[in-house]
C-alpha cells in the first residue's frame, strides 16, 4: 500500500507528520502542493472523501487575506475554486493509506491506523 501525505514543506504540522512517519519506519511520498501541484480532480477526491467544509481552513492566515465577498456564501464549488487558487486554504497535511484519508496530525490517530504493518 502507498502513504501519501499531502501538504506544504513549510507547514510546521506537516513537519510534525512528516517527523513521526520518519520515526516510525513508515514509508511514504509527501506531495507537496507549491512543488506538486493541486489537480481538481485531487481537490475533487478529497472534497468527494472528506467534504470541502473539513478542509476549509477558516483560521488560516490565507483565509484571513480574503476578501469579504470571497469568504461568504461558500458552497461546495465557490470553496473548491478557492482552494484551487489557493492551496494554504486547505487544512494540512492529509495522509492517504488507500482506505483512510485523514485530515490533521495527531500521533494516536496515525498509530491507530497501524501504518507500519501496512507498508510492512
Amino acid at each position: 500500500m502507498t502513504i501519501t501525505l499531502y501538504g506544504i514543506k513549510t507547514c510546521d504540522t506537516c513537519k510534525k507528520a512528516r517527523q513521526w512517519l520518519e520515526q516510525n519506519g513508515i514509508e511514504h511520498r509527501f506531495h507537496d502542493y507549491r512543488v506538486d501541484g493541486l489537480s481538481p480532480e485531487l481537490l475533487e477526491y478529497f472534497i468527494n472523501r472528506l467534504g470541502w467544509e473539513k478542509m476549509l481552513n477558516k483560521s488560516s492566515t490565507s483565509w484571513r487575506q480574503l476578501s469579504a465577498e470571497q469568504q461568504t456564501d461558500l458552497n461546495r464549488d465557490k470553496a473548491k475554486q478557492l482552494m484551487l487558487e489557493t492551496p494554504t486554504l486547505i487544512k494540512r497535511p492529509i495522509l492517504e493509506t488507500g482506505n483512510a484519508l485523514i485530515v490533521g496530525f495527531k500521533a494516536e490517530q496515525y498509530e491507530s491506523l497501524n501504518l507500519s504493518e501496512a507498508t510492512g
